[in-house]
């Protein structure tokens, strides 16, 4: 069950955050189909949890999360983008998204591609959007750092890469470990720093939250794994067994089910005593901790 204090904060800042990402997008003088396109994939719901989280870390510190609104959109853009892509026939070749067509599949596959290019570098413009009362210049460029060394080739495309190129092939567990740490961790970990730099935290706080971020980014997809055998579709919003039939590496395929769901139990445990050993007011990043260990979507 997700609590009611993380259910206040991300019915609170959801609506906030959808609403500067349409508006950003909407102000832009490019072709409409591109921006529909743009708009159609960034409307398309989810969780939300990496925007959710560069606020709540800025929570954890006291600091008023809608300062942290912008980049936090631009998280959203990045993950949104990093989506279209992988639905795309030449990767996953997925029909489905959180329950709709993908996006190549209403708009062709071009516009698709272009759609996610626009997101991936628009992403990084909204965050030069800031306000100087926000974000000196200094963490405006920090933030920009962050964000494109988890979404680029040691980061998102790197883990993507690897994913790929591991098809049809038995991977060691360290080798899997690699794909999910770069393919999925590195965008949360992205989240969770972003709002410590925005915080100005220290370095150990920001080691703190590091290391936190590396389990529950490794917990999440581990949790998708298993989902994927045992999750509903309706649910999670595209067909279940999709990792089997892209002959794709999970934990479960290398550990058994039980041993993926022993490996996501470790994992989380390890991200809430690193969480604890920030002393912030981290009690809405406690729920997100259990609410990735317990989603059915």
């Amino acid at each position: 069950m997700t609590s009611s204090l993380f259910k206040d904060f991300a019915n609170q800042y959801i609506p906030i955050l959808e609403e500067e990402a349409r508006k950003q997008v909407d102000m832009l003088e490019a072709p409409s189909v591109l921006k529909d396109a743009m708009l159609y994939s960034l409307n398309a719901g989810g969780k939300r949890i990496r925007p959710l989280l560069v606020l709540a870390v800025l929570n954890a510190f006291g600091r008023n999360p809608e300062a942290g609104i912008l980049p936090a959109a631009a998280v959203e853009m990045i993950h949104t983008y990093s989506l279209i892509h992988d639905d795309l026939p030449s990767m996953d070749n997925d029909d489905l998204r959180r329950g709709k067509p993908t996006n190549h599949k209403v708009f062709g596959e071009a516009a698709a591609i272009l759609a996610g290019d626009a997101l991936l570098t628009y992403a990084f413009q909204v965050i030069t959007k800031m306000k100087p009362e926000d974000a000196s210049p200094s963490v405006v460029v920090a933030l920009i750092r962050e964000l494109a060394a988890a979404a680029g080739p040691e980061g998102m495309v790197g883990g993507q890469t690897a994913d790929i190129e591991a098809e049809g092939k038995t991977l060691e567990l360290g080798e899997l470990v690699y794909i999910h740490e770069n393919k999925t961790g590195r965008l949360l970990t992205a989240s969770v720093l972003m709002g410590a730099v925005l915080a100005e935290a220290s370095i150990e706080a920001k080691n703190k939250l590091q290391n936190f971020s590396y389990h529950l980014g490794l917990a999440f997809q581990i949790r998708d794994d298993i989902l994927d055998i045992e999750g509903l579709e309706e649910k999670i919003g595209k067909p279940v067994g999709s990792d089997v039939h892209n002959n794709k590496n999970t934990y479960p395929s290398l550990l058994t089910l039980e041993g993926a769901k022993e490996k996501l139990h470790h994992h989380i445990s390890l991200a809430k005593q690193d969480l604890l050993e920030t002393g912030l007011d981290a009690e809405i990043l406690m729920e997100i901790t259990d609410m990735v260990a317990q989603r059915d979507y």
